[in-house]
Order: structure tokens, then C-alpha cells, then sequence
């Protein structure tokens, strides 16, 4: 979902009000699968006639569809049914989490984005002057559709081989554009993360993917909510003594937390 939003069909209050509400607009549906216009009008003190006006405005510009009272996010068939329930768990958590990463990408300037449904938000949850100066590398569609849609963007799509339950490229191909390039952070999502093991993920080939970002990146934040601390998954990533930061939310084990502070991870709870 983009929150690049476009002025057409501006409501009664002028130019600054709409691209403002539209912005909350896709925050809101960032948390939650459905918006009413009726909530909505009463929250921002607008009619439902300029509410209808921001949804259809937003729908043209594919970042969600509109559906009887109101509307939900945008979709596309393409989507698979893995990462579609990815996305659903812990929506609101992840939002969290998304929100309070993109903070700490306020001043950067090039960034590497891992595959998974947690950093997608995060690329989601940007704001205008972050997408206007950060350079976006990621091998993730997700992320890639995101991006080619901003005004002006600088994205870096990297190929290979299509693995559609992640909906990322992997493979020879990928790894090596990959090493032929670096960023001052990496944004990383797993499946899980201990002190013991670090970061992990289902698949092989998606971890090596993620083995090579972490590798070329400058700094890394992971971006897990709590379910994912304390999981050994089954393909090893990078150990803690790579990560920077982590940003996860308050159902996180506090024993693991420690531990990871302790191995040196700056740990950030939403």
C-alpha cells in the first residue's frame, strides 16, 4: 500500500486537510482490514460525501478498494495465500512496529528491504521526505509494486529465480546483484530470533537472500513481533553479533530480550 496521494477531487477543506486524511486513511487500514465511512467522517469531523471523495481517490490510485460503507486494503489476485495470512497476524502489532522503524529511517539514504509481510508496512509507513530521498534496493513484489508507485522513486528491483509463496526473488542471480551493492541499513523480517541463533526463516534460498543483505548493509534493524522471539526457525540467517537493533512489541519474552541485549542488540519495544 502507498501513501503516495495524489490531490484529485479535493474536498471542501482544501488541499492540505485531504492529503492529511488520506494519509490517516492508510494508516487506519494498516491495522485493520475495513474502514466505514461513517466512522471515519465522525473521527475527522468531515462529511460522508468528502469521505467517499478521499476513498475514491485512493482507489483510483490502486491503494485500496472500495466496498460497500467504506473500504479495505488493496489487494491483487497475484497475492499468494501464504503471505496473505503472514500479513493478517499480529496486524496491529506490526503496524507498530513498522510505524516506529520507519522513524529510524528518517535520515537515511539507502536501504536495503528483506522479503516478509512486517517489512512491506514498514516501506508502507515511510513518510514524503524519506521516499523522496531514500534509494529502496529490494528483491521482495511487495515492496517493488509499493515503490514504482511514489512520485519519482529510486528503486532498485533486484531478479532471479520467483519464489511466489514469498513473493521475492531468490536465487544466483539475486545474490549476486546483491553483493555488488551496499546501504547504509538493512530492514529485516524472520521467523524467528534468539540470542542463541540469531535470525531465521523457513526457506533456505530466502535465507540466503538475507544472509547477503545483512552482509552488505552498514547497520540492520529486525522488525519481529513477539510471536517470532524466542523461535528457532529452520534456516539460519546471521547471528545477533550482526543486528543493530530490534524493534518488536511488548508480548516479546523479556528473558530473550535481555539476552539479546546483552549480546548487543539495541532492543526497541512499540
Amino acid at each position: 500500500m502507498s501513501t503516495d496521494i495524489d490531490q484529485v477531487g479535493e474536498p471542501e477543506d482544501g488541499p492540505s486537510g485531504a492529503v492529511e486524511r488520506r494519509q490517516l486513511i492508510l494508516e487506519r487500514l494498516q491495522e485493520q482490514e475495513f474502514v466505514s465511512v461513517n466512522d471515519l467522517a465522525d473521527e475527522f469531523g468531515v462529511t460522508g460525501m468528502s469521505l467517499r471523495r478521499d476513498l475514491t481517490a485512493l482507489a483510483a490510485r490502486g491503494l485500496l478498494t472500495r466496498v460497500r460503507g467504506g473500504a479495505t486494503r488493496a489487494r491483487t489476485s497475484s497475492t499468494s495465500r501464504m503471505y496473505l495470512e503472514a500479513e493478517r497476524r499480529h496486524a496491529t502489532e506490526k503496524a507498530q512496529i513498522a510505524r516506529a522503524a520507519a522513524e529510524m529511517l528518517a535520515n537515511e539514504t539507502s536501504a536495503f528491504f528483506y522479503s516478509g509481510s512486517t517489512v512491506a508496512k514498514v516501506v508502507s509507513a515511510l513518510d514524503e521526505s524519506t521516499r523522496e530521498r531514500l534509494t529502496v534496493v529490494t528483491p521482495a513484489v511487495p515492496i517493488i509494486n509499493e515503490v514504482s508507485s511514489w512520485n519519482e522513486p529510486h528503486l532498485v528491483a533486484v531478479g532471479g529465480v520467483y519464489l511466489p509463496a514469498y513473493m521475492a526473488f531468490v536465487g544466483p542471480q539475486a545474490v549476486s546483484s546483491l553483493a555488488n551493492l551496499s546501504a547504509e541499513v538493512a530492514v529485516m523480517g524472520c521467523d524467528g530470533l534468539t540470542a542463541d541463533e540469531g535470525i531465521t526463516t523457513p526457506h533456505q534460498l530466502v535465507a540466503e537472500i538475507g544472509t547477503i543483505i545483512v552482509k552488505r548493509a552498514r547497520k540492520v534493524i529486525v522488525v519481529a513481533d513477539s510471536s517470532k522471539v524466542g523461535r528457532r526457525g529452520f534456516a539460519h540467517i546471521a547471528p545477533i553479533s550482526t543486528l543493530t537493533t530490534l524493534i518488536t512489541d511488548s508480548g516479546a519474552d523479556p528473558e530473550e530480550l535481555a539476552a539479546l541485549k546483552a549480546g548487543g542488540v539495541d532492543v526497541v519495544v512499540v
